[in-house]
C-alpha cells in the first residue's frame, strides 16, 4: 500500500472509483460528472485542502480528501472529510490509513475539527468513524431523496488539534512545507527500489 498526494493523471482512476457509488445513497450526487469536470473538482480542492490516493502497486484503489465544512469565516478551523475505496478493496484498513494521513496533513494547516456525513445505514463507514474516535453528533432525518426514497445522514466529529484562545488562521494546503507533508506521508510510502 502506498498513500500519496493525488496527481492530475489520477483523476480518471479516482472518478472510476467514485462511479461505483453514483447509483447508491452513499453519495447524494445523482449523475457522474464528466472526466473534465471531475479533474477540475480535484484541482480546485488541492489548492486549499489535501487530496490523497491509496495505490496498490500502480493501481489507485482508494482516495480521501477534505473540503471546507461551512462558508462563514468563524468555521475556517473545520474541514469535512470524504473517503472512497474501490469496492474490491474495502475492509483492509485502507480507509483508516487514508483518514489518519489526511487528518495529519489537516493539522499541519491549522485545522482543529473534522466532520463527516454518512448516509445510514452504512455499517462499514459508521464502524470506521467509531474506531477512529469520532463522536456521533446526530442525524439529519430524510435529508436526501435518491433512488426513490428518503435517506438519513449521521454526522460525526473529531478534534485533531488543541483549541487555543487566539488560534492562528489556517493556511491553504499549498502553503504547507513539503518536508512536513513528507513526514506525515512517510509511514504510508512503499519502499521504492
Amino acid at each position: 500500500m502506498n498513500i500519496r498526494l493525488v496527481r492530475p493523471e489520477d483523476s480518471e482512476a479516482v472518478r472510476a472509483i467514485y462511479a461505483q457509488y453514483i447509483h447508491t445513497p452513499i453519495t447524494f450526487e445523482c449523475t457522474l460528472p464528466s472526466q473534465q469536470a471531475f479533474a477540475q473538482r480535484i484541482a480546485e480542492i488541492c489548492g486549499e485542502y489535501p487530496y490523497l490516493v491509496c495505490a496498490e502497486g500502480d493501481v489507485v484503489v482508494g482516495y480521501a480528501y477534505a473540503h471546507r465544512q461551512r462558508e462563514r469565516e468563524a468555521y475556517q478551523w473545520n474541514a469535512e472529510l470524504s473517503v472512497y475505496l474501490d469496492e474490491r478493496h474495502t475492509s483492509r484498513g485502507w480507509g483508516k490509513s487514508l483518514y489518519t494521513a489526511l487528518m495529519g496533513l489537516l493539522a499541519l494547516q491549522g485545522i482543529k475539527t473534522v466532520y463527516a456525513g454518512v448516509t445510514i445505514p452504512n455499517e462499514k463507514s459508521e464502524g470506521l468513524h467509531a474506531s477512529m474516535g469520532f463522536s456521533r453528533l446526530g442525524t439529519y432525518l430524510r435529508t436526501g431523496f435518491k433512488n426513490g426514497q428518503w435517506h438519513d445522514v449521521a454526522w460525526f466529529e473529531k478534534a485533531i488539534a488543541p483549541y487555543e484562545a487566539d488560534p492562528m488562521q489556517p493556511i491553504p494546503f499549498s502553503a504547507v512545507p513539503e518536508d512536513k507533508i513528507k513526514t506525515v506521508l512517510f509511514p504510508y510510502e512503499k519502499a521504492r527500489p
